[in-house]
């Protein structure tokens, strides 16, 4: 699929081609060609992922939105946001879906490879961000129930934080909605940036996206969280109240994780590639086997976080599990009826 994921794979592999210092690339196509069941089984991740995610994202919109549970607190607004990002997300899968089951050939034109592309890479940014701003919000959020330290926002400023971090993930989607382009490569369609200084823009375009969506929110967070740590074994926490609290966190904590597992290799790997066009380290066929074979298996891994994130929040956080029993108890009763049934007889 397209930038940020696959895109470097598919572009540095086909346009360096005529560039033998990089070394053979001759049978580049050729292999990619003879694998059409790993590209099915990657569309086959993809579609499969959007409807998981279009489900459970659009169910924690429900959950939050139903009567007599509409809490604006700050995590909540939060999870609103990350919850719309999601889905706008998922929702470009089918396409990166269709266009990897084509060998990376894009059928839809110009104007739609700029916009899924734009909308891929924004919503990839702006999940960041809240996960980001969740993970401060939540370390303020229990240090100031004991101290007089400064407070998280209010749900009335939150909404302006929100509002900066979607301007913030717009601007940092500037270059994507500006280069790219449907291109012919080797007789192909593709749908790929295109900077006018080839791949050395390219190199540290990757190199952006590493540090501003992967190295400096793990930072921060890490960080948010270290504190969060100390602050609770210092105390000696006891009362229902601040259970809750650290529970919380621990849902939170659990999301950041798998964020973490979920992105790591594809980011890893993506800086082998910056690497390797700016000439610091050589390319060789160690390069070419992980790319081919390897980085779309990281791509998947990457995607299935947006499927993850609705359901640790619904299964760790019990006021959304008894929120989710509403919903279920509305719009799906026969469903919570055989669960009950299911462990009763567990039980």
């Amino acid at each position: 699929m397209g930038d940020p994921f696959s895109n470097s794979s598919r572009t540095f592999n086909r346009t360096l081609q005529s560039k033998v210092t990089f070394g053979n690339l001759e049978d580049i196509d050729v292999t990619a060609d003879r694998s059409p069941v790993l590209r099915i089984m990657i569309s086959v991740v993809y579609i499969l992922v959007c409807a998981i995610g279009l489900i459970g994202n659009s169910l924690v919109l429900l959950i939050m939105r139903v009567k007599h549970s509409r809490q604006s607190t700050t995590i909540n607004i939060f999870v609103l946001n990350l919850a719309v990002t999601d889905i706008q997300f998922v929702l470009t899968l089918p396409f990166w879906a269709v266009d990897t089951a084509l060998d990376f050939s894009w059928p839809f034109g110009d104007a739609m490879c700029k916009i899924i592309l734009s909308v891929t890479v924004m919503n990839m940014y702006a999940s960041v961000f809240f996960l980001t701003a969740m993970g401060i919000t939540r370390y303020l959020s229990v240090a100031s129930a004991s101290k007089n330290r400064i407070r998280p926002p209010a749900s009335g400023s939150v909404k302006w934080v929100c509002t900066f971090l979607w301007v913030l993930a717009t601007v940092a989607t500037a270059p994507t909605s500006i280069f790219s382009t449907v291109t012919s490569v080797v007789g192909e369609k593709l749908c790929l940036l295109k900077f006018p200084a080839g791949q050395y823009w390219l190199a540290f375009y990757h190199l952006q996206k590493i540090m501003v969506a992967f190295v400096l929110p793990m930072l921060i967070l890490s960080i948010s969280y270290l504190l969060l740590l100390r602050f609770v074994r210092k105390r000696n926490i006891k009362n229902i109240h601040s259970r809750r609290r650290i529970q919380v966190t621990k849902s939170i904590t659990v999301v950041i994780l798998s964020f973490f597992l979920c992105w790591m290799p594809n980011h890893a790997i993506t800086f082998w590639g910056v690497l390797v066009k700016l000439n610091a380290i050589r390319w060789d066929e160690a390069y070419y086997v992980v790319h081919t074979y390897v980085f779309p298996v990281t791509v998947c891994l990457a995607h299935t976080n947006s499927c993850l994130n609705p359901f640790i929040y619904c299964l760790t956080r019990r006021a959304l599990r008894k929120k989710l029993k509403k919903c279920l108890s509305i719009f799906a009763p026969w469903l919570l009826k055989s669960s009950l049934q299911k462990s009763s007889r567990h039980a």
